[in-house]
C-alpha cells in the first residue's frame, strides 16, 4: 500500500488541440486491404447505423448521420459505400479515396422517398455480389459461443441485411461473422491502432478531459446540474456517447453515472458525477460538492490504491486476466471492488471491448487505446467516486515513430508523463502514453478541487 495524501497541485497547461489531425487516404487504404484479407471472403461488408458507426469510420473515415450503412470491400478492389437518401452528398467527405456510392433507400428514413431504388437486394447485386460467392459481415458487437447456439451464425446487425445478403449469395452458410476482424480485443484491427489514430485519439482525449475539468473547477453550490454541465464549452466535437452530470445526497438515493444533467439544485455535501466523451477518449469525474470530508476521502483514498495499482501494472505483455485480478484485489483490500472490467478498448465507440476479464489470456500489446475504467462499487447512496482517462500502450518503436510524424502530440504526452511522476508521485512505465490533459488527478471534494490525491 502506497502512502497517500491530498496536496494542493497546480496542473499545468499541456495545451487544448484544436484541429484533430486527419487519417491519411492511404492508411484508411490499408486497413480496408488488411480486414478484407482477414476475413478470408469475396466480400467483407460493414454494418453501421449512428450508433454503430466505429468499424465503418475507422475504415473509411464515412460515418452516417441519420441513416443505415453499407461499406463493401470486394474481391477486385471494390470499395462501396450503399447509403440512403441523406447520405449521399455526406460520403464524399470520407477519407478513403475511390469510394463507389450506391443508393438503397431502404436505408433512408421512414416516410422518405423509395421510388428510385428501395431494393436492397437489387443493389447488392449490382454492387457485383453473386451467388456462390463468399461475405463477412461486420457488425457492431462479437457474439461469445455461450451467446448463440443456432445452426447458422447470427449477428448484431438488422436483420434486413442479414436477409437481404443470403438472399443474394443463396447459399446461407456462404455468409459469416467477420466481427472479429475489427474488434477482438488483441487480434481485432481496432484494437492495435497506428501512429495516425495515436494522433486522431489524443484529440478526442485531450478536449473532453479539458471539458470534465472546467466542470469540476467551476460547479458552485446553488446552480443546476445543467449549469454545472454548462461549463463543458461545447464546441462540436463528435460525440461517442452523450453527456453526464448527476448528482444526489445520502438519504435522496444514488448517484446515477449514466444520467444526464437536469434542473436539480446542487447543495453542499452532495455526490457528484460528470463524464465527457469524443472521439478517442472519455473522461470522467465524481467526488463529493465539499470543501473537506475526512470519511470521504478516505475511501477516496482506498480506491486511489486501486488505480495506482493500475498504472502499475498493465504494460505491454501483461494478460487482461492478471491486471483484473490485481487491481481488484488492491481494492478490496478497501472494501471495494469494481463496476465493471478495469479497463476497456476505446474508439471510435466509448467501449470497443476488453482483454481486461477474469481469467483472460489475452494480453496488452503496442498500440492498444484504453481507457482506464476503474469503477468502484459499492459506495454510499448519495456519494460517487470516479477518475477515467483514456491512455494508449507503445513500445520503444511506436513511441519513435510517433513522435516523428506528430511532434505536438508527443510534447503534450510527455508533458503528462512528467507531471505524474513528478508531481503525483506515480512512476509511469515508458510504455504508457497518457492522452488525457488531466492523468490520475482526482479531487475528492469538487469545492477543493487543486487538492489531489498525491504518493508519498
Amino acid at each position: 500500500m502506497r502512502k497517500l495524501n491530498l496536496r494542493s497541485v497546480t496542473l499545468p497547461d499541456f495545451g487544448v488541440p484544436e484541429t484533430a489531425p486527419p487519417i491519411p487516404p492511404e492508411i484508411y487504404e490499408s486497413r480496408c486491404q488488411r480486414a478484407w484479407q482477414a476475413a478470408g471472403c469475396d466480400w467483407l461488408v460493414v454494418y453501421a447505423d449512428r450508433e454503430h458507426l466505429a468499424n465503418i469510420a475507422f475504415l473509411s473515415g464515412f460515418e452516417p448521420r441519420f441513416e443505415e450503412a453499407l461499406l463493401l470491400l470486394g474481391p477486385a478492389g471494390q470499395r462501396i459505400v450503399i447509403t440512403g437518401n441523406e447520405g449521399l452528398s455526406y460520403v464524399p467527405r470520407a477519407g478513403l479515396a475511390g469510394i463507389d456510392i450506391l443508393l438503397s433507400q431502404t436505408m433512408s428514413l421512414s416516410g422518405q422517398d423509395r421510388t428510385r431504388q428501395s431494393d436492397l437486394v437489387a443493389v447488392l447485386r449490382q454492387a457485383g455480389m453473386a451467388p456462390s460467392q463468399s461475405a463477412g459481415l461486420v457488425g457492431w458487437k462479437c457474439l461469445q459461443e455461450e451467446e448463440w447456439h443456432g445452426a447458422l451464425p447470427s449477428f448484431h446487425a438488422s436483420a434486413l441485411v442479414v436477409d437481404a445478403l443470403r438472399a443474394v449469395l443463396e447459399d446461407p452458410r456462404a455468409l459469416s461473422d467477420a466481427t472479429p476482424v475489427l474488434m477482438h480485443p488483441e487480434t481485432g484491427l481496432r484494437a492495435v491502432v497506428d501512429v495516425h489514430q495515436i494522433a486522431a485519439q489524443e484529440w478526442g482525449a485531450a478536449r473532453a478531459s479539458a471539458a470534465v475539468w472546467r466542470i469540476v473547477c467551476g460547479t458552485r453550490l446553488g446552480e443546476s446540474e445543467m449549469a454545472a454541465a454548462a461549463r463543458m464549452g461545447y464546441a462540436g466535437e463528435v460525440m461517442n456517447t452523450h453527456m453526464m452530470f448527476s448528482s444526489s445526497r445520502p438519504g435522496e438515493g444514488p448517484v446515477v453515472g449514466l444520467a444526464s444533467p437536469g434542473g436539480r439544485r446542487l447543495l453542499e455535501g452532495d455526490g457528484v458525477t460528470t463524464a465527457v466523451s469524443y472521439w478517442g477518449g472519455l473522461s470522467a469525474r465524481a467526488g463529493l460538492l465539499a470543501t473537506e470530508n475526512e470519511r470521504f476521502t478516505a475511501i477516496a483514498k482506498a480506491y486511489f490504491q486501486g488505480l495506482l495499482t493500475w498504472y502499475e501494472t498493465a504494460d505491454i505483455g501483461v494478460s487482461g486476466g492478471e491486471l483484473f485480478g490485481r487491481v481488484n484485489d488492491a481494492l478490496a483490500l478497501g472494501g471495494l471492488s469494481s463496476a465493471l472490467n478495469p479497463g476497456h478498448l476505446v474508439g471510435h465507440d466509448e467501449w470497443v471491448s476488453t482483454p481486461v476479464r477474469p481469467g483472460s489470456t489475452e494480453c496488452i500489446r503496442s498500440g492498444m487505446p484504453f481507457q482506464v475504467d476503474v469503477i468502484p462499487t459499492p459506495m454510499t447512496a448519495g456519494w460517487a467516486l470516479n477518475c477515467e482517462d483514456a491512455v494508449t500502450f507503445a513500445d520503444a518503436d511506436l513511441r519513435l515513430a510517433l513522435s516523428q510524424a506528430y511532434p505536438d502530440v508527443w510534447m503534450r504526452i510527455e508533458g503528462r508523463r512528467r507531471f505524474v511522476q513528478q508531481e503525483l508521485g506515480v512512476a509511469l512505465r515508458p510504455s504508457v502514453l497518457p492522452l488525457s490533459n488531466t492523468p490520475l488527478c482526482l479531487p475528492p471534494c469538487w469545492l477543493a478541487a487543486d487538492k489531489l490525491l498525491v504518493c508519498e
